[in-house]
């Protein structure tokens, strides 16, 4: 069905009011920017509309518009007026598959103060948050440092999902588009805590300018119970989950002691494991903010437990890096999800050697013995940018058959983060079982810190070691 109106901006006229009649009231040079990006983002001017509660929306008028944005405020909320258009509007657009209401907060409204139509809609929040201390207040300067952070970039998440929406909604030229739409691979964008929200739009924006569909695509509910079973719902349409955490705990739903941003993690863990076990892909980005000074004693537990706890790590990555940094080892991940392929295509089993550059020297006789017996050997990357380094070592951690951490002149913790890496080895898209992790200790190094953890541990003089190592090969061939 072809639309007069693109986008219809319903408000109450208190809202636009102005203090001076020569300034531009918010709604108003809201219209205008909006205007303005989805020119940039469809490439022509789109016929956008004014509503106040005092005009005339007639029946027609509702019908005619594509998409309709509410101002959300206590006032919107308050007028009868604005309640009766919006329901107009469902009324009119019942029969339609894709949601075509997109509530714009121009400033802060819990949920039971908002109109039960709109309380499952994401909003799209155009009002000052101070990360530091999670005050709200409007913007009354549109370009200033703040807003370029928070309302430009909630904009353009706005641009880009009316586009869409409009994309889907049209009958004719864009039909190849809408078969593209839903043939895109989802991705579970963990909802954050009040700091890092600037950030997860980033995240948000840059995934759906790939093509990615990110979800959950409505605001979760308030009840726990509600919560975990659509995140389940949500995340086991997804192959990759991507969790943002920073010094905020997060909000806590009725009937739990825990905040959604941990609920979700834990959920994320579980449908990893299921399908690990079910050899399905399924990978997770976990990325801890490296500024945690005001961070509360729970939040720091949450964390602890991230880096600590296997269950909680089940099929995960945990990052603490530059957002860039993170931003990147994603598009990686997304990118290997794709194209990935076993390094060994011949069917001839190889050995991960993880060992430190300042070894090199030392491991070369177990390097040599592991290549007489007739394994191939995956090497660590040594040279080159973080990234390409760390993406070798994850392209080694899917494909290894055995792997055998060399420890020589490097420390115990030095030695730990390998095997947890290895850990979380069946998380980063392995399709076959591990038969068989090891340690060597080069020289006098002791492995007593290691017992007890699955892993074959070879210590002595070289000569005994390298014995020690034939059998454990052997038992890999076997």
């Amino acid at each position: 069905m072809a639309f007069e109106i693109d986008v219809l901006i319903t408000f109450a006229e208190k809202d636009n009011e102005t203090a001076q009649k020569s300034e531009t009231g918010w709604v108003t040079q809201f219209k205008k920017f909006l205007e303005l990006m989805l020119t940039q983002v469809q490439g022509h001017k789109p016929n956008i509309i004014l509503k106040s509660e005092f005009d005339s929306a007639t029946a027609p008028a509702l019908n005619n518009a594509a998409i309709l944005v509410p101002i959300l405020t206590k006032e919107f909320a308050l007028s009868g007026r604005c309640l009766d258009n919006l329901e107009t509007f469902y009324k009119n657009s019942s029969e339609s598959k894709i949601n075509r209401v997109f509530k714009v907060m121009k400033a802060p409204l819990s949920l039971p103060e908002q109109p039960p139509r709109l309380r499952d809609l994401i909003g799209y929040e155009m009002y000052q948050l101070d990360t530091e201390t999670g005050l709200q207040k409007e913007y009354s300067d549109f370009f200033s440092q703040e807003a370029e952070k928070q309302y430009w970039m909630k904009l353009v998440d706005l641009a880009y999902d009316i586009h869409e929406a409009l994309v889907i909604l049209n009958e004719g030229d864009a039909k190849s588009s809408v078969k593209n739409i839903y043939k895109r691979k989802s991705i579970y964008l963990a909802e954050t805590g009040h700091d890092l929200s600037v950030q997860r739009n980033i995240i948000k924006r840059e995934l759906q300018r790939h093509g990615y569909i990110v979800l959950p695509k409505n605001t979760l509910p308030s009840h726990a119970s509600e919560v975990m079973r659509i995140v389940r719902k949500d995340v086991e349409e997804c192959s990759l989950s991507v969790h943002l955490v920073g010094s905020a705990y997060g909000e806590i739903p009725e009937g739990s002691d825990r905040s959604i941003v941990d609920l979700q993690n834990q959920i994320s863990a579980e449908v990893a494991l299921e399908k690990k076990q079910k050899q399905q892909e399924f990978s997770r980005l976990i990325w801890i903010s490296q500024n945690l000074k005001n961070a509360s004693d729970k939040q720091r537990a949450f964390i602890d437990t991230l880096k600590r706890d296997t269950e909680a790590q089940e099929g995960a990555e945990i990052l603490q890096n530059p957002l860039e940094d993170f931003k990147n080892i994603m598009r990686e991940e997304l990118l290997e999800s794709q194209e990935r392929k076993n390094v060994d295509e011949s069917g001839g089993k190889s050995i991960y050697l993880v060992h430190d550059k300042i070894d090199d020297q030392e491991v070369r006789p177990f390097r040599e013995a592991i290549e007489k017996s007739g394994f191939k050997i995956l090497m660590p990357a040594f040279e080159g940018e973080l990234l390409d380094v760390r993406k070798q070592h994850i392209e080694n951690l899917r494909n290894f058959d055995g792997a055998i951490i060399f420890k020589g002149k490097v420390n115990d913790q030095w030695v730990r983060m390998k095997v947890l890496d290895l850990l979380k080895a069946p998380g980063f898209g392995r399709k076959k079982p591990i038969q068989g992790k090891a340690i060597v200790a080069g020289g006098n190094s002791s492995l007593d810190g290691f017992k007890n953890q699955n892993l074959t541990l070879i210590a002595g003089d070289t000569n005994r070691s390298l014995e020690n190592l034939k059998t454990f090969l052997q038992d890999i061939n076997s």
